[in-house]
C-alpha cells in the first residue's frame, strides 16, 4: 500500500461470505494528503473581467463558462487542509454498520441498516458519480423508522447502501465489462446473500441506470424500482417531437445542453484512464473533477466523496464505468416490473413519451419544484415521502 492510498485486503473470488468492514483511513494518507494539499500549483486562469461578457445560464454558473473557477477550489482546498476532519467523519460514517463480500471476482462494500420493524421491506439504493454511498447516509433513520420521526411505521424499509464496484471502498475493478448490467446482476446476488426474497430498488445518476436493470434481471424478487432521472430521450426518428409543447422541450434543452458541456461524461466515455492519471497524483485534481457536478452541495459533503476517492485510490475505476456503459449493448426489452420517476426541479428531466418507449410500466410520475441532480443531499424530505409512498404501492400490489 502507498503511503497515499488506503486499501483493504481483496477477498478471494470464491469467498461468497460477507464480513464486517470498518472504515480505518492510515494515518500515513492522511498525512500526505495535507502534505500534498499544502503544495498545491494552482491552475493559471482568465481574469474574471474576460469572462464577464460571456452568456451563462442553464446548466453553466456565471464564471463556469470555462469550467470549474480556481476561486471555488482554493476555497475547498483551504478549507479541506486547515479545517476538514475525516477522523471526524470516519468515526461518524463508522456509526453504521459497513460490510464487505466479493461478488463475480469484485469486492463489494455496502452499508446495511435492518429497521426495527420486522415486517419492514427491504430497499438498496444505488449512487451516482461522483457521489458514493455517502449519498443516502442522511436518509437512513427516516426510512428505517418512520416511528421514531412521527410516520406510519408500515412504510419502514431495511436498507441496503452499496458502493457501486470500482468505486469508494468497494475498491477499484480488475476486469473489464463492470457495467451497469453487470452491477445489477451482482446487486441480485447481494440481496440474495443477506435473504431478501422480494426488495425495492431505488438510484439516482449512475442508479437510475443500475436500479431499471436490476428490476430486468431480478424481476422475479424486484417489486418495484424507484429512480431520479429516466435516461430517455429522442433518437433522431422522423417527427417524434411533433406536438410536444414548448414546457415539454425546456428539459430536454436543458438536458440537451447539460450533455454538451459534461466534461466528465465525454472524457471517461472516450479515454478514462488518461484523466486518470492526474487525478491519482493530486487531490486537488480529483476535488475539481468532481466539483464540476458537486457545486452547490454542502462543502463537508463535496470534501467527504473527494476524500473517499482520493483515499481509495478510484478515479481511474470509477471512470471506466462511464466507458463499460458506452460500448455496452443496450437490453432490447423493456423494463416490466413498477417504476416511479422522481424528477426534481433543478435536475435533468425527459417527457413521458419517450419515456415509456423504454419502460412498459411506470406507475407513477412526480415533478418537484425544488431539489437538484442530488435530492438526497438538498430535497431529503422530498426523497424520503416519495420513496414511502411508492413503497407503500408496490407493496400493497405485491401481497
Amino acid at each position: 500500500m502507498s503511503n497515499s492510498t488506503a486499501s483493504t485486503t481483496r477477498l478471494s473470488s470464491d469467498d461468497t461470505s460477507i464480513r464486517p468492514y470498518r472504515i480505518d483511513v492510515p494515518q500515513a494518507a492522511i498525512d500526505d494528503l495535507r502534505d500534498r494539499l499544502a503544495r498545491t500549483r494552482f491552475a493559471e486562469e482568465l481574469p474574471p473581467s474576460e469572462l464577464a461578457d460571456l452568456p451563462a445560464g442553464g446548466p453553466v454558473m456565471p464564471g463556469w463558462q470555462y469550467g470549474v473557477p480556481g476561486a471555488a477550489v482554493r476555497e475547498l482546498v483551504d478549507r479541506w487542509r486547515d479545517d476538514f476532519d475525516w477522523r471526524r467523519v470516519e468515526a461518524e460514517l463508522n456509526a453504521r454498520p459497513h460490510f464487505t463480500t466479493a461478488i463475480d471476482g469484485q469486492d463489494i462494500h455496502f452499508v446495511h441498516v435492518r429497521s426495527p420493524e420486522a415486517d419492514a421491506t427491504p430497499l438498496i439504493l444505488t449512487h451516482g458519480w461522483p457521489n458514493t454511498f455517502v449519498e443516502f447516509m442522511g436518509l437512513v433513520d427516516e426510512l428505517t423508522d418512520p416511528r421514531a420521526h412521527g410516520a406510519d411505521p408500515a412504510d419502514a424499509v431495511h436498507v441496503v447502501i452499496p458502493d457501486l464496484p470500482g468505486f469508494g471502498f468497494s475498491g477499484p475493478t480488475h476486469e473489464r465489462g463492470w457495467d451497469a448490467a453487470r452491477t445489477a446482476r451482482a446487486w441480485a446476488e447481494l440481496m440474495r446473500r443477506l435473504g431478501y426474497d422480494r426488495y425495492v430498488a431505488h438510484g439516482n445518476d449512475a442508479g437510475a441506470i443500475v436500479a431499471p436493470l436490476l428490476g430486468q434481471v431480478d424481476g422475479a424478487h424486484v417489486i418495484g424500482v424507484h429512480v431520479d432521472q429516466i435516461f430517455s430521450f429522442p433518437n433522431g426518428e422522423p417527427g417524434e417531437l411533433d406536438g410536444l409543447t414548448a414546457e415539454e422541450l425546456a428539459p430536454l434543452e436543458f438536458a440537451q445542453s447539460f450533455l454538451e458541456r459534461a466534461i466528465h461524461d465525454s472524457s471517461q466515455r472516450a479515454q478514462p484512464q488518461t484523466i486518470a492519471h492526474a487525478l491519482a497524483d493530486s487531490p486537488v485534481g480529483q476535488l475539481a473533477w468532481i466539483l464540476q457536478l458537486l457545486a452547490g452541495q454542502d462543502p463537508d459533503v463535496i470534501l467527504t466523496n473527494a476524500s473517499i476517492y482520493w483515499f481509495t485510490n478510484t478515479a481511474a475505476s470509477s471512470a471506466r464505468f462511464y466507458f463499460e456503459n458506452h460500448h455496452a449493448r443496450r437490453p432490447a426489452e423493456r423494463t416490466a416490473v413498477p417504476l416511479a420517476l422522481s424528477s426534481f426541479a433543478f435536475d435533468m428531466s425527459t417527457v413521458r413519451r419517450f419515456a415509456e418507449r423504454d419502460h412498459a410500466n411506470i406507475v407513477t410520475w412526480t415533478e418537484h419544484d425544488r431539489g437538484s441532480h442530488w435530492a438526497a443531499h438538498d430535497a431529503p424530505d422530498l426523497v424520503v415521502e416519495d420513496l414511502r409512498r411508492f413503497v407503500r404501492l408496490v407493496r400493497r400490489d405485491d401481497d
